[in-house]
């Protein structure tokens, strides 16, 4: 859901946007097929995954009396969902609404601007998660130099949020999570004013935005000034490791690919129920907040994927009569794996759901004990196909945008045509006519309902003047890649140039000769000797011209002694990598990948110059953050 329809929902139904967030994140791990829809059937066991759980017929009886009119094919979304939800938890508990407001280890937070304050929306930030991501930037960067000013964070009070306003933790983090996002040489360190904080902080903003973080409305202002709900929602995005045994989480009748349609919740989930199966435990994991409360789940997991010499033993589950020593106990187990990370004892015994999420997702990146396919088995399962690069950089430019739900697989997840629609209104909003749009599907009508969404969104994108010759909307919907890729390169395309038009007011797309003639014409009006023909011209794989062309734009911004000759592939890598990172420290909100730039691949070198020419059209920029330390 869009960040605005999460606030509007969540003081509609007096939950807080944490809750909201965390409802919304265990239905995707009942809605398989990413649809934003589950079937009344599998309600039972949706209430179970937010650690409701309901008897049977108290579940028939819900439906009769909230669906009356629905056949036992139809489906609930998400909001219906957390509308069902909230129902039922205030029908509990009369004061249920009252209370969450007044929640014990929560901060209540005003909304960000003065309307959003009157309107009475606000904010929650857990103390939990506060010290647990204190904790681990603790843990994990402590041995950094360039961060020996800044650590260790304090546990409590702001710490972890005030220590965020000069930018150096974040990107840290962000190249912990994705190593080499982010070339170090860009990210000021020394003498830091307010003007090279906020360089800092717009360089991890946009090194988040492109790989995939969710960063609707998240700033660098924002960063800097410490908001704490918008910091940790930075920092709690999951992120998991490719792991070659992937395979044998399959279940039956299912294939490889199957499994790039999967959240990273729905992969944990039964990456746990795996391992549970194969230590000869009958329980499963249904949800990561009442199923794990007891400890049993977590000490069979670690005994399972722990390597002998570890020690990791069953101990914690004779202790009877108290679920926090147990925990406590349990914790201890992980530390021998070095893998006391994100969550207390007190966390676990409360189903903190963020964080025992970040505890499995650790631990399966750390161990996780699926063994690769041996020679017999290669024969037996069919060849996954691995994500292009092409295709990661498309996938993290949506989930960037906020499109709901995330996407995790592109040809599956765009299948229904929603996520489409989505990616529509953020370049033209008012463009779909939602009316339009089939939003729930039941079992008989899916295809069909589905097909008809894609064809829709094919008559948009030629409404918008895409090139869809030969494209259909099946062709959307059976996942043809080829097909698939040229609509949504021009998605991404269309994305890129109305930024540029409402940076240059101009009210129209440029075309690629235009673009080409700024980028010379900027390049010549700075004394810079080169130029290129067009953007396939092998002149541009060394990323001189892009550096060249940000030092136009930015004068000083560049560290000449830093670049290359640009003979080899190295050298190339090196100095794309630097011209990338600086283009985004000063406002360019980029996509494109090194390899792009070295390689010459001409539609991301089109958006890498694009999104430095609406950069150049922000006026004064640097001008008026000096004035704002006067």
């Amino acid at each position: 859901m869009p960040a605005d329809c999460d606030r509007r929902l969540s003081q509609s139904l007096g939950l807080t946007e944490e809750q909201l967030t965390e409802l919304s994140n265990s239905f995707e791990t009942i809605d398989i097929n990413g649809d934003g829809a589950i079937q009344l059937s599998e309600l039972q066991r949706a209430f179970e995954a937010v650690g409701l759980k309901l008897p049977s017929y108290q579940v028939r009886d819900l439906i009769r009396e909230h669906f009356p009119n629905y056949s036992t094919d139809a489906s609930l979304s998400v909001i219906e969902f957390a509308q069902l939800f909230a129902k039922l938890k205030e029908a509990a508990d009369p004061k249920f609404k009252k209370r969450i407001q007044k929640a014990e280890n929560v901060h209540v937070l005003g909304g960000l601007s003065e309307a959003s304050q009157e309107q009475g929306i606000y904010h929650s930030v857990r103390i939990e998660e506060q010290v647990a991501f204190s904790d681990w930037i603790n843990s994990n960067l402590s041995s950094d130099r360039d961060l020996i000013h800044l650590l260790p964070l304090t546990k409590s009070g702001d710490d972890l949020y005030q220590k965020m306003v000069d930018g150096l933790i974040i990107c840290k983090l962000i190249n912990l999570a994705v190593p080499e996002t982010i070339d170090e040489r860009a990210i000021n360190r020394k003498n830091l004013n307010t003007y090279t904080k906020r360089e800092n902080l717009t360089l991890a903003v946009n090194s988040a935005r492109a790989i995939g973080c969710n960063i609707v409305n998240i700033d660098a202002d924002d960063l800097a000034k410490g908001k704490p709900h918008l910091v940790l929602g930075l920092f709690s995005q999951i992120d998991l490791v490719h792991v070659p045994g992937l395979f044998r989480l399959l279940d039956e009748g299912e294939n490889l690919n199957d499994l790039q349609r999967l959240s990273p919740e729905q992969i944990l989930m039964r990456w746990v129920n795996y391992h549970l199966q194969q230590a000869g435990v009958s329980r499963k994991l249904n949800n990561f907040t009442t199923d794990v409360q007891d400890s049993f789940i977590y000490t069979h997991l670690l005994k399972q994927i722990a390597p002998p010499d570890r020690n990791v033993t069953l101990d914690p589950l004779r202790i009877q009569n108290s679920d926090l020593e147990r925990a406590e106990s349990m914790l201890r187990e992980a530390d021998k794996l070095d893998c006391r990370a994100f969550v207390t004892a007190q966390d676990v015994i409360n189903g903190v759901y963020k964080l025992n999420l970040a505890f499995v997702a650790n631990l399966f990146n750390t161990w996780p004990g699926l063994k690769p396919p041996g020679e017999e088995e290669l024969d037996n399962i069919e060849e996954i196909l691995e994500e292009t690069r092409e295709e990661r950089t498309y996938r993290n430019w949506m989930n960037s945008v906020g499109v709901s739900p995330t996407v995790n697989w592109l040809y599956s997840d765009l299948c229904s045509g929603l996520i489409i629609f989505q990616l529509y209104d953020v370049i033209e909003p008012g463009l779909v006519d939602w009316k339009r749009v089939v939003k729930k599907f039941t079992k008989m009508d899916r295809m069909m309902n589905q097909i008809q969404n894609c064809n829709y969104a094919v008559d948009l994108g030629k409404r918008l003047r895409f090139s869809l010759v030969g494209i259909q909307g099946k062709d959307i919907y059976d996942g043809n890649r080829t097909l698939s890729l040229a609509l949504i390169w021009q998605l991404m395309r269309a994305y890129t140039l109305t930024i540029l038009a409402n940076c240059t007011q101009s009210g129209s797309l440029a075309t690629d000769k235009e673009i080409l003639d700024w980028v010379n014409n900027r390049l010549k009006e700075s004394g810079k000797t080169l130029s290129i023909s067009g953007f396939q011209d092998s002149k541009i794989s060394d990323a001189k011209v892009v550096i060249d062309l940000i030092d136009a734009i930015q004068p000083g911004v560049i560290q000449y002694d830093l670049i290359k000759s640009g003979v080899t592939f190295e050298e190339k890598m090196d100095n794309a990598k630097y011209a990338i990172s600086t283009a985004r420290k000063i406002g360019a909100k980029i996509y494109a990948l090194p390899e792009d730039i070295v390689e010459c691949k001409p539609k991301m070198v089109m958006t890498v110059f694009a999104c430095l020419m609406a950069r150049d059209y922000v006026p004064n920029m640097r001008k008026a953050v000096s004035e704002k330390d006067l």
